[in-house]
């Protein structure tokens, strides 16, 4: 497989495994740019090993992979943070600095991840908070905030880089249903942006009022929902 792909995420007949493990097998994968998926399955099933190979924190065991146009089959650990600078991760416990201000919270991510001037960076913080309905939230400490905003928050921090894609392990699990709404719309603002959005999530109530492309992580396998009979019995938890 080449280094470089139109496509934002391919894996062709990959097997996924967590130390010697192996949890999904046969993975074939594609995402395109502007793409918004779901992504379900029982716990245990392997939504979060699929995402943490996406992001290089698990090694590709076989078959073939590419992410933002990083061979997976060849990628060195100290590649790794390359990758995730194309990557916006996202999780359910939003994992925000909490003795610094969301302003410093996302200063921390542009130092580390390279940026030097202080007015882009101060400019930068501004255009994520804005992108996501917090522009005047930047002083305030994480525990200020309710939980929706933090997850709003940590949205923002993903998006800081400009990435290509946004991975997101159940970022509404600890939301009460209207602001999980609120969240899941910015999800999709943000893939008609033109970034790739995977979301792992057991919220099939709110999947039925945002509709999307579906990926069911069952039985060893990555199945499209489309293709899965009686698609809505389908158990989640």
């Amino acid at each position: 497989m080449s280094d470089t792909t139109e496509n934002i995420v391919e894996l062709t007949s990959a097997t996924i495994s967590q130390h010697e493990n192996v949890i999904l097998n046969n993975v074939d994968l594609v995402i395109a740019p502007g793409e918004f998926l779901y992504l379900i399955g029982k716990t245990g099933s392997g939504k979060s090993s699929l995402l943490k190979t996406l992001y290089g924190e698990l090694p590709l065991a076989d078959g073939d992979g590419a992410v933002c146009g990083y061979n997976l089959t060849q990628l060195k650990r100290k590649k790794i943070p390359f990758l995730r600078r194309k990557l916006g991760i996202v999780f359910q416990d939003f994992e925000l600095l909490t003795d610094r201000s969301i302003n410093n919270n996302l200063l921390f991510v542009l130092k580390a991840t390279g940026w030097k001037n202080k007015a882009d960076m101060k400019a930068r913080c501004e255009e994520v908070l804005a992108k996501v309905g917090l522009e005047t939230k930047g002083y305030k400490m994480p525990h200020e905030l309710s939980g929706g905003e933090q997850q709003r928050i940590a949205i923002a921090r993903a998006l800081l880089n400009e990435p290509d894609l946004i991975l997101a392990d159940e970022p509404t699990g600890n939301l009460d249903p209207t602001t999980t709404a609120g969240i899941l719309e910015l999800l999709f603002d943000i893939s008609r942006s033109g970034k790739a959005v995977l979301m792992a999530t057991h919220d099939y109530a709110s999947m039925k009022k945002f509709e999307s492309r579906t990926l069911v992580c069952m039985e060893g396998k990555l199945k499209d929902a489309a293709s899965i009979n009686h698609f809505s019995d389908f158990a989640y938890k």
